[in-house]
């Protein structure tokens, strides 16, 4: 869908901003709102009064902000009750995080909410009777304040953006009556692109179940469906085919299952990979995601208990990503932390098929089952090598492992042109939304 561009044009005076309608205004965003930034702390103190609190990740998170959210308890003073109750038509925005992309996020207000009140980290923009809150919070969804903003953003460890800086921004308005035209256009246009982004993520999870079933059929049943079963005798895994074994995995490695050091080594800017569960995912280990370095002489040392070999497999063995597996594909120098646990297969088992059965709902299931928690959840090396595995024979392993491999690829496939069409779709919202609000297309009889 294609808009006509307004009949008149004239200088913004700004140099990002360029030409708006001849007949739109630039104003400052004190001219046209009030900003309140929240000084509304998360916890509670006694002799203040309970609310419910608007946080950060409520704005971050959402396009709206509705009585239906799950705000967290907090406490306020009366002061900052009257002051920071949010009201129909604010727009909320982050005022610091870690990165400059993560500053001025909006979310708008349909509704009064009484009771509810504006959280620490965030800013209220309230609009004036020239403004409609709608539309300042497109603005803020807009390319053009999202480039302002990383530019008067400051701070080292944590960077913010003061009212100073919110307040003078240069903003483009046209007159009240169009202001809610654009607003109304951009709520029917982005809720149709929402929509089609929801399908895209929804045909993701089904390709992520397939997937998993795909790979759990295979490593637990095989690939002949004519072939007699028999019980595997382990409740979480039931029948496989009568010609597999079942083995615990201590039986199917060359060596002893093992992790990387249980000390924290002296990390520096260049040198050896130091691979962590941040770095295992999706079956393989994302050097992108290596947080650290380690030395030469940490390395040989630590070599000396385990040093990384082709093939061999990795297992999270606590923290969030608990059961999570990856596969040694390369030579790569690196070497590994505790919190992985080393697998290396033996003369009969061929990696690729233990990796899949290791990523199988079965065997994800079983270490659910086993796992503990103490201050997360975690399960020990001795009980990862006692876990059951199928065995077939070497053939049928390696087989099933190549069947798996290419049905796997063309679910990534489709799962990489499902991501690629969500890019595409938000690239297509935003571009809609700044267009739209800096005048560059004439959305009125839309």
């Amino acid at each position: 869908m294609s808009f006509p561009r307004y009949p008149k044009y004239k200088d913004s005076g700004v140099e990002w901003l360029g030409e708006v309608p001849g007949h739109w205004e630039v104003k400052r965003l004190k001219q046209t709102c009030h900003v309140y930034p929240s000084n509304v702390d998360k916890k509670s103190y006694d002799g203040e009064t309970p609310v419910q609190l608007c946080n950060y990740t409520d704005v971050y998170y959402n396009d709206t902000i509705l009585a239906s959210t799950d705000f967290m308890v907090a406490t306020a003073t009366e002061d900052q009750i009257a002051k920071f109750t949010l009201q129909a038509g604010d727009t909320i925005i982050t005022k610091d995080s870690e990165t400059a992309d993560d500053i001025a996020i909006a979310a708008y207000v349909p509704a009064d909410l009484p009771g509810v009140v504006c959280g620490y980290h965030l800013s209220m923009i309230r609009p004036t009777k020239d403004a409609n809150g709608a539309f300042v919070k497109r603005l803020f969804d807009s390319t053009y304040v999202k480039s302002c903003v990383a530019v008067r953003a400051n701070g080292l460890t944590r960077v913010g953006l003061g009212q100073y800086e919110i307040d003078n921004l240069d903003l483009p308005f046209p007159p009240l009556p169009e202001q809610t035209q654009i607003a109304a256009f951009l709520d029917r246009e982005t809720a149709k692109i929402d929509a089609l982004v929801a399908e895209q993520r929804r045909l993701m999870v089904l390709l992520k179940e397939k997937r998993q079933a795909v790979i759990s059929h295979a490593v637990t049943r095989g690939l002949n469906p004519d072939v007699p079963m028999k019980p595997s005798g382990i409740e979480w895994l039931g029948d496989v085919p009568e010609h597999w074994e079942v083995l615990p995995i201590k039986r199917i490695v060359s060596v002893p299952i093992t992790d990387g050091p249980h000390e924290t080594p002296s990390f520096i800017d260049e040198g050896v990979p130091f691979v962590s569960a941040e770095a295992v995912s999706s079956g393989c280990i994302n050097f992108l995601k290596v947080r650290a370095c380690i030395s030469e002489e940490d390395n040989a040392r630590y070599s000396l208990k385990y040093a990384p070999k082709l093939h061999d497999i990795y297992m999270v063995k606590s923290g969030a990503t608990t059961g999570i597996t990856a596969i040694v594909e390369d030579r790569t120098d690196f070497n590994i932390w505790s919190p992985l646990a080393a697998i290396r297969c033996n003369e009969d088992s061929v990696p690729h098929f233990v990796l899949n059965f290791m990523r199988s709902k079965h065997f994800q299931e079983a270490v659910t089952l086993n796992w503990s928690f103490g201050t997360q959840q975690n399960i020990g090396m001795g009980v990862i090598e006692n876990l059951a595995c199928t065995v077939p024979p070497v053939a049928e392993q390696r087989e099933i492992a190549q069947t798996l491999k290419n049905e796997i690829a063309k679910f990534e496939t489709l799962t990489t042109e499902a991501q690629r069409a969500i890019d595409l779709l938000r690239e297509r919202r935003t571009a809609l939304i700044s267009a739209a609000v800096t005048g560059q297309i004439d959305v009125r009889g839309a």
